[in-house]
């Protein structure tokens, strides 16, 4: 009998948008490839993205991720001009862009990208569909975040 190979913990988080949460009622979730260079992936694997301004666009039966930044890395080749804020093209079927483009455009949802991850060695964004929240419901969440917070400190002792 072989043993098998023990893996080394792997980081696969990028990055995440926490304020994702905190602005909307995240009731779907999609992964999504990128459409990515080489330098963006290098950037990538060190750890250098951004999502937390970005934004999903759907156009042309199309969706891009717009305002996501990476932060070109000093070693990047010199023959290319690295553009850290460049649209890129997620890579969906069209089912799911079909179903996407139906809820947005007629159900008035907005697209949020949630996280930055690795997933078989390739870049994925995992896209929330969801409904802007108001003041009054960013109020409650954040009671209730307390309110389970204070509950543990209460029963931990």
């Amino acid at each position: 009998m072989s043993k098998k190979k023990a893996k080394k913990p792997s980081n696969n988080v990028i990055a995440v948008n926490r304020r994702a949460r905190h602005d909307y009622f995240i009731e779907d979730k999609f992964e999504a490839g990128l459409a990515l260079e080489g330098w963006e992936v290098k950037s990538m694997r060190e750890g250098r993205a951004q999502i937390t301004e970005a934004y999903v666009n759907l156009k042309q039966g199309e969706a891009w991720l717009v305002g996501a930044h990476l932060s070109p890395l000093n070693t990047t080749s010199t023959h290319v001009k690295a553009d850290p804020t460049r649209s890129r093209k997620l890579l969906l079927n069209r089912y799911e862009l079909d179903r996407l483009t139906g809820a947005v455009e007629r159900k008035g949802y907005a697209l949020v990208p949630l996280n930055l991850h690795w997933h078989k060695g390739r870049a994925k964004l995992d896209i929330g569909l969801g409904k802007g929240k108001k003041q009054h419901d960013k109020r409650a969440d954040k009671k209730d975040q307390d309110w389970q917070r204070q509950r543990a400190r209460i029963l931990k002792k």
